[in-house]
């Protein structure tokens, strides 16, 4: 029999607020979009739709997508929004239309398999033209009016490769061009016999992978950027030839041309697979030639471009998940979107401030404003992956555990490497954890031992004693507030209490699971473990016994829990506490300690969440992903206060 779903159970479950997010999907092409209102930006994040005030950066949300946005397409007014997922294989993937002005779903088209690539609005907005991935290989029309396919095809021939990109005419409804792996198209829709009609494009003997097209205002030509470099200049009437080729001879885009936008005054903006955008114009001799002045170097290979306006300002997105925002006049950038490129291992919140946060990932670790999303700073380790943080109380030391056995220590300040212990563990260090008064620092590794270094040296860090009684990674470490005892959570079944003074076991709590987390009460009188197993456990911390075990999701493991440390309710008998949850369901849940119910829900990872955190404060929650999102949420603690108290009401009327 399978796990039940703990929401099942609960009537009143209420929606978490998501108030904005970190990140962009930068992987696939076109995500990244200015709307024609020239005020907003939307780009892909998981399984949500992030629009985003360009001048103030106020978010807000499409969400619809149960599973990752793969594509993006805004209609010409601007009155329409697309977007297709990926789906699980073997199962058919959504494509959802949008009305923009409401933020609703206007209509769900489910024809594609697995994944939709690309799509494409006509000029006059009559028709919506989705492509099918490599599964599915099929161009499908839809009418916009009635809401209903008119018909589709086989995208390409079947010795062809993958059709992967999608354009249409700007002035012609009934025209549009798809390309990919050698084979390039035009097609033309005849809605009276509802067919769709290709002519390949003649690119005399050239073979090419096509990654991006674009047409030119007046439907005469277009611009086709490959895989090799260079960009291909074809009619869009008539025959439909290759009209030439550029940049000749040595000059190919270093990992080909991965984006092509026209500019009004016939200009090219191409991004290039190695981070390059440039602008080309027709020089002396006729030929299209790269601009010397006006090239910028970004981070990651371009994989999005889009004008703003007339073109006075345009964006830019890369695979390594960053945005840039371009002035065409003098061709300066910055960079208003950044993110984590991986997986965000750990996030942690300093212990008296909600204003910050900092999240650990592959090679980095970053400070952020809780408030503006804004990086404020990143400290970087070359080719290493940094698996858990701890701040010190005060605030003067971030310390952190990294995948090639080392325990480093920076400053929040500068950034800079205030110590770090070398050969720490065996294995990597897998957890890390601070005393409240800051003289030690506990770190747990890949081994299984639990090590205790004393730091109060700030050039010499000893080794105090090493806890050797794990057999398994240990996932999580916590220390209780006198700095006496501390909890060690381990994928070998078992969490150990361990005595600081004596250095000895005080308790153990054993479980059929791989733990991965574990977080004392805020009382310190019992102890929360969450892990594979899909259960929260509660556990006396006297005797090591458990107290009760609550399903926590269907399916996935639980990756995260943290508990808000003020109660809530006005009339309770018992102090009543939330916590929140996260994991392989790829939802945030909301629970109540004492009923060991969920409340709220949060919806919009599209991976397995990693780790969890409730701010000091108490007003928000942030969740981070292995995609390498992060996301904030409103703790809603009315919300909380309101139906702990209608639930002791209830109580009370019973025992009554």
């Amino acid at each position: 029999m399978g796990t039940a779903d703990p929401l099942d159970a609960v009537e009143d479950l209420h929606e978490l607020e998501l108030l904005s997010t970190i990140g962009f999907e930068g992987h696939a092409s076109n995500t990244l979009q200015v709307h024609p209102d020239r005020t907003h930006l939307l780009y892909t994040l998981g399984s949500t739709i992030v629009v985003q005030k360009i001048s103030s950066e106020k978010q807000s949300f499409l969400s619809g997508h149960n599973n990752t946005v793969s594509c993006l397409a805004i209609s010409p007014s601007g009155n329409l929004v697309a977007s297709g997922q990926v789906t699980h294989m073997g199962f058919k993937a959504d494509v959802i239309l949008w009305d923009f002005q409401t933020r609703s779903i206007v209509k769900k088209f489910t024809l594609h398999k697995v994944q939709v690539q690309a799509l494409a609005f006509s000029p006059n907005e009559k028709y919506l033209v989705s492509l099918g991935a490599q599964d599915d290989r099929s161009v499908v029309v839809w009418d916009l009016e009635s809401l209903e396919a008119i018909c589709g095809s086989a995208a390409a021939l079947p010795s062809a490769g993958n059709v992967t990109c999608l354009t249409y005419s700007n002035s012609d409804d009934n025209v549009f061009i798809t390309a990919g792996d050698n084979n390039l198209r035009v097609w033309c829709l005849d809605k009276q016999n509802r067919k769709i009609r290709p002519q390949e494009v003649d690119t005399q003997k050239l073979k090419r992978k096509f990654n991006c097209v674009a047409v030119d205002a007046e439907d005469q030509f277009f611009y086709a950027g490959t895989a090799s470099g260079d960009i291909l200049k074809c009619s869009l009437g008539g025959e439909g030839k290759c009209l030439g080729r550029f940049p000749a001879g040595k000059g190919p885009f270093s990992l080909g041309v991965t984006s092509v936008v026209l500019l009004k005054n016939g200009r090219l903006l191409v991004g290039a697979g190695d981070g390059t955008v440039v602008e080309m114009a027709v020089n002396s001799r006729g030929e299209m030639a790269r601009s010397k002045e006006r090239v910028a170097k970004l981070e990651g290979g371009v994989t999005s471009l889009s004008l703003r306006g007339e073109g006075h300002q345009f964006f830019a997105g890369t695979d390594r998940c960053n945005v840039y925002k371009f002035t065409l006049a003098d061709f300066k950038f910055e960079n208003t979107i950044s993110s984590h490129i991986d997986e965000v291992k750990d996030v942690v919140f300093p212990a008296q401030s909600s204003k910050l946060f900092i999240t650990a990932s592959k090679e980095d670790i970053r400070i952020w404003n809780t408030e503006t999303n804004k990086e404020l700073l990143r400290i970087h380790v070359a080719n290493m992956v940094c698996n858990a943080l701890a701040l010190e109380v005060r605030g003067t030391l971030i310390v952190s555990a990294w995948n090639d056995n080392v325990i480093r220590a920076f400053k929040p300040e500068s950034g800079k490497l205030a110590w770090e212990i070398p050969k720490a563990h065996s294995r990597e260090v897998t957890a890390i954890a601070i005393t409240g008064d800051g003289r030690r620092v506990i770190s747990g590794g890949g081994e299984g031992f639990v090590k205790i270094w004393n730091i109060e040296n700030p050039h010499k860090q000893v080794l105090e004693r090493e806890l050797k009684e794990h057999q398994g990674t240990v996932t999580s470490i916590r220390v209780r507030r006198d700095d006496q005892q501390c909890i060690s959570a381990s994928t070998d079944g078992s969490c150990i209490i361990w005595n600081l003074r004596t250095f000895t076991r005080d308790a153990m709590l054993q479980a059929n699971t791989l733990f991965y987390a574990v977080n004392y009460h805020p009382q310190e009188i019992q102890v929360i473990t969450s892990g594979s197993d899909r259960k929260i456990g509660y556990w006396d911390l006297h005797d090591g016994a458990q107290i009760r075990e609550v399903d926590a999701a269907a399916a996935g493991n639980i990756n995260g829990i943290d508990i808000a440390l003020c109660p809530y309710g006005s009339n309770c008998v018992l102090p009543n506490y939330a916590f929140v949850t996260c994991g392989g369901d790829k939802l945030v849940k909301l629970w109540l300690y004492n009923q060991g119910i969920v409340t709220h829900v949060g919806r919009g990872h599209s991976t397995d969440i990693s780790a969890i955190r409730v701010s000091p404060d108490q007003k928000y929650v942030i969740s981070v992903g292995v995609d390498g999102s992060i996301l904030r949420w409103r703790f809603p603690g009315k919300d909380v206060d309101a139906i702990v108290d209608r639930l002791e009401a209830t109580d009370h009327q019973i025992r009554e």
